[in-house]
């Protein structure tokens, strides 16, 4: 009796019910190219607009990875200064992504406007091999 007059003052946690389910969401993993696509886009500053990002299988006798291309632009002079600066940068960058060497990465195309204002647009190609 005295149970009764109890029972409804406590909470008892029951998991089949819904409310009492996680709502946390299940890990994401993020893979290594788009590990590498953030590290570019960081490195690059924030005067790059991304514009594109292509990935395609890669392998020789002895690798296996990932070539990507990445296309950036930078608009006006500041962005320009910024774009030469990364443009030294990048070949020597030492990315850090898990499980995967940057084999390689260079610029590869370089389109430039001045007039009316600067535009730089800078494709990248870079090498991801997996390092397993």
């Amino acid at each position: 009796m005295w149970l009764d007059l109890l029972l409804p003052t406590l909470l008892i946690e029951r998991k089949s019910e819904p409310e009492a389910r996680s709502t946390a969401h299940p890990r994401v993993r993020i893979s290594p190219g788009e590990r590498l696509l953030r590290a570019v886009v960081a490195l690059a500053g924030p005067h790059a607009d991304l514009l594109e990002h292509h990935e395609a299988p890669w392998a020789s006798v002895t690798f296996a990875g990932m070539r990507h291309s990445i296309v950036l632009r930078y608009d006006g002079w500041e962005a320009c200064d910024a774009a030469e600066a990364f443009m030294a940068e990048l070949p020597e960058h030492e990315f850090m992504i898990p499980r995967t060497l940057v084999a390689d990465a260079a610029v590869v195309r370089l389109d430039q406007t001045l007039l009316p204002e600067p535009v730089m647009t800078l494709e990248l190609a870079l090498l991801l091999l997996d390092d397993a």
